[in-house]
């Protein structure tokens, strides 16, 4: 098991901050890792994490420590999750994005474009690879729906969960991305789709919880086995005061959730760390649902906790330092999520085998699977000019169709597993609607028994002896 890596990120002071308080900040700096933090009541508190980057620090230096070792670790098949946390205006989006997505310095690049380059550098330069596939997906979470940031017409995607790919987002777009260009060019049309606003902290703050996901596939030549690991990157709207941000009407509703989900991501934490998580709150936002994985799950994690140094923000960065100091305690076990079925026994590496031997595995292939199946195995066989050696062996074609139908019974275990957790959020959704009616039958039947007691109160004692005297009652 290991712990959650939390750094923290002090910026600049900003233009307004110099003018409204000066130079004056609330911390000061001690070493590369700890700090000292007035408080509130102008009190001394020493903070400590695996990394403090002050003003000074360079996006590079963020990226070098928080996320190589996460995209090594991707790309041998182990999940990672990095997140920025903070108040609204703390340098959350410029630390993962930079000033822009395209078009900015090499020195003011963000984790997001490093991220790429590391990727198809370290997946293009290595040797021992025989193929490899990247794909990218963008949501953002938006008023606690899930909204696909590449199809704008998918608006509300589900959650889901399996026993092979752990949390997924069910139909978001999986862009396949050949280089870097590919890939910053579809995380720019995903970026000018998220939803921003403005407010009095910040000219264009984020107003959704935005998710970048990577997807990383390889095969190699050592132990002929696809690996599959994902990096997904967070960038977290910021938590808000309504005073100081002025938001009104709509901005104000997105506040408002806003805060809450990072409230419900406060109390995952505080479940984690209690050392009694017998239940853990992951339901009661979609930003926990999607984060279970690497909140005590089986993803290494990072936090990188952005502050503002102006005294005028001290409580809000002391909240931000001391959700930090919390996550650190959680521990997740972070392990390899390689697929158990090869995708081809043997690798595919001779150019100038025979295609009958194709042909072959196909036929093999149709007396396990669907046809439509074989023909889109087939397709993707010319797509990828897939030829095998000729030395292949009946015995291996025989070995690959029975994977071939073990990986067919998964599929449909997992189909089983998705529509029994979507079985149990119904039944949990009936139970909410029952208890729900029987409170509004309970309180009709109250209110109608009130009624009647008030109309008996006003019939006149004259209408009680008419209605009486037929019956042989004459009251005195």
């Amino acid at each position: 098991m290991s712990n959650v890596t939390v750094c923290v990120r002090f910026r600049p002071l900003s233009h307004k901050e110099r003018k409204t308080n000066g130079d004056k900040v609330c911390f000061k700096r001690l070493d590369s890792e700890s700090f000292v933090f007035k408080d509130e009541r102008e009190e001394d508190v020493i903070f400590s994490f695996d990394r403090v980057f002050y003003e000074d620090a360079e996006q590079s230096d963020v990226y070098n420590f928080l996320a190589v070792p996460i995209v090594a670790d991707a790309i041998s098949g182990i999940n990672g999750t990095i997140i920025t946390y903070g108040q609204t205006g703390a340098g959350k989006t410029y630390s993962m994005e930079g000033p822009s997505i395209l078009h900015c310095n090499k020195q003011k690049t963000g984790l997001v474009q490093r991220v790429v380059d590391e990727l198809f550098q370290s997946l293009q330069s290595s040797e021992s690879m025989a193929m490899w596939s990247v794909k990218l997906s963008m949501v953002e979470i938006y008023l606690e729906k899930v909204r696909d940031l590449l199809d704008l017409s998918k608006d509300n995607l589900q959650i889901k969960e399996s026993k092979t790919q752990g949390i997924y987002i069910s139909g978001a777009t999986e862009v396949s991305i050949q280089n870097s260009s590919d890939a910053l060019e579809c995380l720019s049309e995903g970026i000018a789709n998220r939803a921003v606003g403005e407010t009095q902290m910040n000219l264009a703050s984020s107003r959704s919880h935005c998710l970048y996901i990577f997807s990383v596939q390889q095969g190699s030549t050592s132990d002929e086995r696809v690996r599959g690991g994902k990096i997904i990157l967070v960038d977290l709207a910021g938590s808000e005061k309504v005073e100081k941000t002025g938001a009104e009407g709509r901005v104000l509703d997105e506040a408002k959730t806003i805060n809450k989900s990072l409230s419900v991501l406060g109390n995952v934490v505080n479940a984690l760390t209690t050392g009694k998580p017998n239940h853990v709150p992951y339901r009661d936002s979609k930003l926990t649902r999607i984060l279970q994985d690497a909140l005590g799950g089986n993803s290494r994690a990072a936090l990188l906790c952005c502050c503002s140094p102006s005294a005028s923000n001290a409580p809000e960065s002391l909240s931000t330092v001391r959700f930090g100091t919390r996550t650190k305690l959680i521990k997740t076990t972070p392990k390899s999520t390689s697929p158990e079925v090869d995708s081809i026994k043997k690798p595919i590496l001779d150019s100038h085998g025979q295609n009958d031997l194709r042909d072959r595995i196909l036929n093999k292939l149709r007396l396990s699977l669907k046809e439509e199946d074989v023909d889109l195995l087939e397709e993707l066989f010319v797509q990828e000019g897939i030829i095998f050696d000729p030395n292949y062996s009946v015995a291996d074609i025989d070995s690959t169709c029975q994977d071939a139908a073990s990986q067919e019974v998964s599929l449909l275990t997992q189909a089983v597993e998705e529509l029994k957790e979507t079985v149990e959020e119904l039944t949990d959704e009936n139970e909410r609607l029952r208890g729900e009616l029987e409170l509004a039958q309970e309180a009709a039947a109250a209110a109608a028994a009130r009624a009647d007691g008030v109309l008996l109160g006003f019939v006149p004692a004259v209408a009680i002896s008419s209605l009486l005297r037929p019956f042989g009652f004459v009251p005195d």
